[in-house]
């Protein structure tokens, strides 16, 4: 019998090593990490079950990209493969959710689908008063989602000459300010089907999706651009840096570099927590790249941006290959997710002021 084979049928599901400091630094901070992984079909989320130790809980969501988070109202939203789904957390339900009372101190319930078709959804975030804008890479343009249409575009890069579902320059990324999309990532600025693919290393823009300007280009495949304290950073996942971008020039500051392909960024108190994604051994695009070697992990890096030091890591072994997108969850140390594939839900019954756990009648 084939040995590699037998170690890898008993590796339990999403197992992965990680520092020691990574359960102290999540009860240190009073948070926990939501990851999206579209390989995996999955959303997991990661607490410290004490000092020493964590714990994981993933749940199914059919190819799993951007994460969007509205604290005003305790609403996440997922992005999948031809639907976002929005979720509201109730915390009452959580302390008496009848599987395990008062072991979670949030549960997150589906509220709303918005039937978007595979328009191959990236970054998700909420606005203002709770609408829904979206990276629509496939259509090369950003989108507000409601429950008129699949969507609605909201912003095209002036490039692009056609709504159409080509991925022209595969648009991937944007960074909110005061509630509304402010920049956005692309591999390049071509306008005919994946001319991005030419030469993916070296082509990557960022835009000023307020002015229509082109700020920085020449990105080894810029992602996850994000504001954090009033600065733009973003990842270049084709040299592993986080960068600081300068806005008024296009030059960038490496913040650090780390060896593999990074997706997926969130900041809390001081900290980055950032995705690692191993490269698909089968793609055409990425297989063949000069860094494919170095993209053979999966999992999460903590990084003090102040001192700009890597303090913590997350490394899969089994069953998480590629993440999309990281989102930090404050102030909740175990929340719990429920999705629309099962029943659980439909029993959680949330209304203004009051909840309820509704019993299962005897068949």
């Amino acid at each position: 019998m084939n040995n590699n084979k037998t170690i890898a049928k008993a590796l339990a599901p999403f197992l992965c090593k990680y520092t020691p400091q990574i359960p102290q630094l999540l009860q240190q901070l009073n948070c926990s990490i939501a990851v999206s992984t579209y390989q995996a079909g999955k959303v997991v989320f990661i607490s410290a079950k004490d000092e020493n130790s964590i714990i994981q809980l993933p749940r199914n969501f059919e190819k799993a990209m951007g994460i969007a988070e509205d604290t005003t109202t305790d609403k996440i939203a997922i992005a999948c493969k031809e639907e976002v789904i929005v979720f509201r957390n109730s915390k009452d339900l959580a302390n008496h959710y009848p599987k395990a009372p008062n072991k979670y101190d949030a549960l997150y319930l589906p509220r709303n689908t918005f039937h978007t078709g595979a328009i191959d959804i990236h970054d998700l975030n909420f606005g203002n008063n709770g609408e829904l804008y979206a990276v629509n890479t496939l259509f090369s343009t950003i989108v507000k989602i409601d429950d008129n249409y699949n969507f609605t575009t909201y912003w095209t890069p002036p490039f692009i000459d056609k709504i159409a579902s080509e991925d022209r320059c595969h648009l991937n990324g944007m960074a909110m300010e005061n509630g509304k999309p402010k920049y956005a990532t692309a591999f390049n600025n071509g306008n005919s089907p994946q001319s991005w693919r030419e030469k993916v290393t070296e082509s990557g823009i960022v835009m000023d999706v307020e002015n229509n300007k082109i700020i920085a280009k020449g990105l080894a495949m810029p992602h996850t651009p994000r504001i954090f304290n009033g600065e733009l950073y973003l990842l270049l996942s084709a040299t592993g840096e986080v960068v600081k971008v300068n806005t008024e020039d296009g030059t960038y500051e490496v913040i650090v570099k780390i060896d593999g392909f990074v997706r997926g960024m969130s900041f809390h108190k001081e900290y980055l927590f950032i995705g690692l994604s191993k490269l698909r051994e089968g793609s055409s695009t990425f297989s063949k790249l000069p860094f494919a070697k170095k993209a053979n992990e999966a999992g999460i890096v903590v990084v003090h941006l102040p001192t700009k030091s890597i303090v913590g890591k997350i490394t899969y072994i089994s069953s998480l290959d590629e993440i999309y997108d990281i989102h930090v969850l404050a102030d909740k140390t175990r929340p719990n997710i429920l999705n629309t594939l099962t029943d659980d839900h439909k029993n959680g019954i949330m209304i203004p002021n009051t909840t309820f756990w509704r019993k299962e009648k005897n068949e």
